[in-house]
């Protein structure tokens, strides 16, 4: 079969310019449709704002961010990797901030382009939502973290504790040691079945050398696990926090343990 690039490309043109249109709001204002739409069926809200010395700024009107944090903190899209990634979605697509607005500079030869540009910033931004605390164990452990100081205030929390009364202490690592009511509490985070297998061999030693202590482990996602693994896990360990949306357990757990001034 053969192609006829030339009308393939006219084809192509007709299309696209079929499915984004222009309307003006005011003189200064233009709003721009397109087919882009986010999982919920609302539409990329795009505007041009007239600038001087022929200048078109094609923006968002903060609408992006407003959108998600209907159902997200905006906030964690600014901090540890999420907010590493943000940033980079900003820089290799050209688009620039301001006051939570998303925007590009353009002028009317470049306007075609940059509409895709903001567009897949647009939806890059949107995909940050799903880093979820199953899916990136980095993120999993900046929210574990926050939960804990949630709750705990920070001056009875030691991150990355060391047993010093035990041989060989800095072998067997504790996520966080927290005071506790009666015993101290060695909190673990599990995101994944190696680590899974690691808190196994570190309570088994704890244990072995007759460390006095109670354990909360939290895991991304309880269910993703090996059977083998979390029988291994109940065996040695005390309680279990199915994942960080269990907030209401795991406060209640940490709260129940802990020496709360």
């Amino acid at each position: 079969m053969t192609i006829d690039v030339k009308i393939l490309q006219e084809t192509l043109c007709r299309a696209m310019c079929g499915t984004v249109r222009i309307r003006e709001k005011s003189p200064e204002l233009l709003a721009v449709h397109t087919p882009f739409l986010f999982p919920d069926g609302d539409l990329y809200q795009l505007y041009i704002k007239i600038l001087p010395g022929g200048l078109l700024r094609l923006t968002d009107m903060g609408h992006t961010l407003m959108h998600l944090s209907y159902e997200h903190d905006i906030d964690k899209f600014r901090d540890g990797t999420r907010g590493e990634l943000f940033e980079k979605i900003k820089t290799h697509t050209s688009v620039d901030e301001k006051d939570g607005a998303l925007f590009i500079d353009t002028t009317p030869e470049r306007l075609a382009t940059d509409i895709f540009h903001v567009g897949q910033a647009i939806t890059e931004i949107f995909d940050l939502t799903f880093l979820k605390r199953s899916r990136a164990e980095s993120t999993f452990y900046e929210d574990l973290r926050e939960s804990i100081y949630r709750i705990i205030p920070s001056e009875q929390v030691t991150k990355d504790y060391l047993y010093e009364g035990m041989a060989n202490a800095s072998d067997y690592p504790i996520d966080y040691k927290i005071d506790g009511r009666e015993e101290q509490i060695f909190l673990f985070g599990i995101p994944n079945p190696d680590k899974a297998k690691t808190v196994t061999i570190i309570l088994e030693h704890l244990l072995r050398a007759q460390v006095k202590f109670d354990s909360i482990l939290v895991f991304a996602d309880q269910k993703s696990l090996p059977r083998t693994d979390l029988a291994r896990l109940s065996n040695v360990g005390n309680d279990m926090i199915s994942s960080l949306d269990a907030e209401s357990d795991f406060r209640r757990k940490l709260e129940k343990k802990a020496r709360l001034n």
